[in-house]
């Protein structure tokens, strides 16, 4: 009964997700056929029906980049063609009440909508392949012996693979050594699921540019499980001189704590309480945590500052909406008596290569140290 229950429900998500794009295939069939005197209906569909299905395809082969880059760009066409098109035909069916012909207010309705498509994907892009470093300053009650202020930079959701790619790479790299960090930090979703391109591009070499004198630290995100290549990746970060923290606690340079968790994706990882109760409270403690979902429970194990990332800020208008009402802190800053908590939306992007309403990101957190 139950695998019946679940089969049942996947055949209803096919026939509503289909329906969407049978509904988006009509549309764009007409505005096509509104200037094209060939109607090869059998052809389109097929053409039609492999691009809205190749991000699928890509995850079934993982052989043909082209899949992967085309399903991408689809999947924030699918948003915003479900946003756009039903205002489109009201706007048709206006005009047509008025007397203007369908071929005409077709034609016209349907180049305004592609137009307003074109223009949202080039902001889009320009604020995925455009970061900006934010900058906030902070004062923490603890003594860190032999400094009184720390520069931390953090950058999270690189998803470096094929979209996110080399030169992106070499943007993290300048943006990140141009602050001048004390210490870097990468909270997860370094690489997009699969570890082969990020070795094949050689990007790893490129991160290995990144410079700060107490180190280059990193924890996993959800894509480096989802790649199925946990050990792997941790072996290529540390063949660049980058550390990635599997639930542990280290002293940097007698100075500070840093905590490292394992994503929230491995159900097997310890609580910030056990990671933690054996630190000296004397010392500043700062940690890094892909998912913003346990931030309560780092203020109650007395961390003075968190790190995150992983919500995008729903990368893509309106999502944001929906990342606010899943998460106590979805992007920025918030204060909790002595935890600093701070979530980035990330300097890459999952799926197409988008941001409207949020913007591609770098942290960079100046802490003073008070006794």
């Amino acid at each position: 009964m139950k695998q019946f229950s679940i089969f049942a429900r996947i055949v209803l998500v096919m026939l509503v997700f289909n329906g969407f794009l049978f509904y988006i295939g009509l549309n764009i069939k007409a505005y096509l056929t509104s200037f094209l005197a060939v109607d090869l209906a059998g052809v389109y569909w097929f053409v039609f029906f492999l691009l809205c299905y190749s991000y699928f395809l890509d995850r079934l082969t993982r052989h043909f980049a082209f899949f992967r880059i085309v399903g991408s760009f689809m999947l924030g066409f699918f948003q915003y063609a479900l946003v756009l098109f039903p205002v489109a035909n009201l706007i048709y069916f206006s005009c047509r009440a008025t007397g203007i012909s369908a071929s005409e207010s077709t034609f016209w309705i349907g180049s305004a909508t592609v137009f307003v498509l074109l223009l949202l994907f080039a902001y889009g892009m320009y604020n995925a392949y455009s970061p900006t470093v934010r900058e906030y300053q902070i004062d923490v009650p603890k003594r860190m012996d032999g400094k009184e202020t720390l520069r931390i930079t953090m950058a999270s959701d690189m998803h470096f693979g094929r979209l996110s790619g080399i030169a992106h790479a070499k943007r993290l790299v300048k943006e990140v050594n141009e602050t001048k960090p004390d210490v870097i930090l990468l909270a997860g979703d370094i690489i997009d699921d699969e570890l082969t391109p990020f070795q094949e591009k050689k990007m790893g070499d490129i991160l290995q540019e990144l410079h700060a004198p107490l180190g280059v630290f990193g924890v996993l995100g959800n894509h480096e499980y989802y790649g199925g290549q946990v050990e792997e990746f941790v072996e290529e970060m540390r063949r660049i001189g980058i550390r990635i923290l599997l639930d542990e606690s280290v002293l940097i340079d007698d100075r500070f704590y840093l905590v490292g968790r394992k994503d929230k994706t491995d159900r097997g990882r310890m609580s910030y309480h056990a990671l933690t109760s054996s630190l000296d409270p004397s010392y500043p403690i700062i940690s890094m945590d892909h998912q913003p979902a346990e931030i309560q429970q780092a203020y109650e194990a007395r961390v003075d500052l968190s790190f995150s990332g992983h919500t995008h800020r729903g990368q893509m208008a309106p999502n944001h909406l929906i990342t606010k009402r899943i998460f106590e802190l979805d992007w920025g800053y918030l204060q909790k008596e002595q935890l600093h908590a701070f979530v980035s939306s990330g300097f890459g992007f999952w799926g197409p290569p988008l941001r409207i309403g949020s913007r591609s990101e770098i942290l960079q957190v100046d802490v003073t140290f008070e006794s």
